[in-house]
């Protein structure tokens, strides 16, 4: 079975729509977006350019606030702060990576958790990891559940092996696993008999950032294999696993591209409703 993204990826636009259409019959602002960012990188254009056709589409506003590539870390953070204190502005996405002379520990503690639609705040984090539902968490893990749900993947003592352990993507995964009474294993470059743990999980993520480099033998039959991975090889993209043998071995597997960026861009948005909401309580 192919876990396609864009079924996912519709349903939830549909509930962005339905709520800009209760702003609009309410007379209450528009959901509101400001993307933060520094310099003029190509693939931050590129993705910039990608939000505001969805923003477009969905009736949100969103806006751009760009600042050079030299900007010191004093300037930035009155930038950011101006963003904070604005009640028009319902979202701040800030761009990454930023430059080296800009601090991401003290950017991150500054930004408004309930503005934060990417989850840098630390107090996002830390609800993640209470299992607290009222924060926001990082977009590429919640796709990840939100795509296995739609396609009625009851998680409940499942056995879920996950290709990565970094801070955005492995453990908050993990946390919101747990969330969901499955059994988590976090798995990485150091992990030994990898292919034997991966084979004998129900779920495996794999966020390991090498193109097609898990073959069939990484998995089982009955294998759920859900690919986060986004990689060129021969300038062709593909994900972390090679996607034809494991796809005719696995029971199902997410495409790449079409798979969870697919959602992931669309929950990123979907996250400015509910910090709209948040700021309204």
């Amino acid at each position: 079975m192919l876990l396609k993204g864009k079924p996912v990826a519709d349903k939830i636009k549909d509930e962005i729509l339905k709520e800009v259409e209760f702003c609009k019959e309410n007379g209450k602002n528009l959901p509101r977006l400001a993307i933060l960012r520094v310099g003029e990188r190509p693939d931050d254009i590129a993705y910039e350019a990608r939000i505001l056709k969805n923003c477009k589409e969905l009736g949100m506003i969103a806006e751009v606030v760009q600042v050079d590539n030299n900007i010191d870390m004093e300037n930035f953070l009155g930038v950011l702060q101006n963003l904070n204190e604005n009640p028009e502005i319902h979202g701040i996405l800030i761009f990454r990576p930023l430059p080296k002379q800009l601090d991401m520990e003290i950017i991150a503690k500054t930004i408004k958790p309930e503005k934060d639609i990417d989850c840098m705040s630390p107090v996002n984090t830390e609800k993640v990891f209470n299992g607290d539902n009222s924060g926001i968490a990082p977009c590429t893990p919640e796709a990840v559940i939100e795509i296995l749900k739609y396609y009625q993947y009851d998680l409940r003592g499942k056995n879920v092996a996950v290709i990565n352990r970094s801070m955005v993507l492995g453990r908050p995964l993990a946390m919101l696993f747990l969330g969901e009474n499955a059994t988590v294993t976090i798995c990485h470059s150091k992990t030994e008999n990898l292919s034997q743990i991966t084979s004998n999980a129900d779920i495996v993520v794999t966020g390991a950032g090498k193109g097609k480099y898990f073959g069939a033998d990484y998995f089982s039959e009955k294998s759920v294999v859900v690919d986060v991975g986004i990689n060129f090889v021969d300038n062709v993209m593909c994900g972390d696993i090679d996607f034809e043998p494991v796809a005719e071995k696995a029971a199902a597997v997410t495409p790449v591209p079409g798979g969870v960026g697919t959602v992931t861009s669309m929950i990123l948005l979907y996250h400015v409703i509910k910090a709209m909401k948040l700021q309204e309580q």
